[in-house]
């Protein structure tokens, strides 16, 4: 049997049984079809066998589920502090997307026209939410700016751009590690209503920060993963993550 087949076919047995709802539990089924597959192509390297990538694969799997599992209820508990942290703004919006955790301030509460200096009333949200974030070290976070398409589109580009600025230089006043954020601006390029209306303007005209696992740390885990499954001692400081 060809080799992509076999993966093909060893993915396709470990997917089969993912069929699960929760965050926690999409990511560890994603964390699972990933280790299942790398698994499968290591197996298969090493064996020269439909054995060998077989082995590899189940091993993969339940490294890959056990790390991913990990990731997602990291997620679900950020999630959950936020949520709770915010439960009286009227001024941010919580979503939830697979592993990716998006905040929306409005853009009247947080700026007064053409500004870029944050208004008084936002910093006690702000602060809650680098609260939140200071005790989740292992994501990253991404500050966006937005604008209607009132004005000329390089005004709204720069406009965007330092009001992201002044969000990320906050949060890391507030205690959130600088090398975690990354602001941009997207000026008017990604409306979320028509910008024909002023309700709809009204939306266009905000901030999202958008909080996601840090890709490094989640290799960390399932290397971390792996050292236990072999036996090693884990007597080492592990506060970083």
């Amino acid at each position: 049997m060809k080799k992509t087949g076999i993966v093909a076919l060893a993915l396709a047995v470990t997917l089969s049984g993912c069929a699960i709802q929760s965050n926690t539990g999409k990511g560890a089924a994603y964390g699972t079809a990933g280790g299942a597959a790398a698994g499968a192509l290591l197996g298969q390297i090493i064996g020269q066998n439909t054995q060998g990538t077989l082995l590899g694969a189940a091993a993969g799997a339940v490294i890959g589920g056990l790390a991913g599992t990990g990731v997602g209820a990291m997620m679900d508990n950020q999630e959950a502090d936020m949520r709770n942290a915010l439960a009286q703004s009227e001024s941010v919006a919580v979503q939830r997307e697979g592993d990716l955790l998006a905040l929306t301030f409005k853009s009247d509460v947080t700026f007064d026209v053409n500004s870029d200096v944050l208004l008084g009333g936002v910093y006690s949200e702000l602060d809650r939410v680098a609260a939140v974030l200071a005790r989740y070290p292992q994501t990253t976070i991404i500050v966006e700016g937005h604008t209607d398409s009132t004005g000329s589109d390089a005004y709204n580009q720069q406009l965007s751009e330092r009001r992201a600025n002044s969000v990320a230089r906050y949060l890391a006043q507030r205690g959130v590690n600088a090398s975690r954020i990354k602001a941009i601006g997207y000026g008017e390029q990604r409306p979320v209503a028509s910008n024909d209306t002023a309700e709809g303007r009204q939306k266009n005209r905000r901030v999202e920060i958008r909080i996601s696992p840090d890709s490094s740390s989640a290799a960390a885990n399932q290397n971390n993963q792996n050292y236990n499954n072999q036996g090693y001692d884990q007597n080492y400081d592990q506060s970083y993550y």
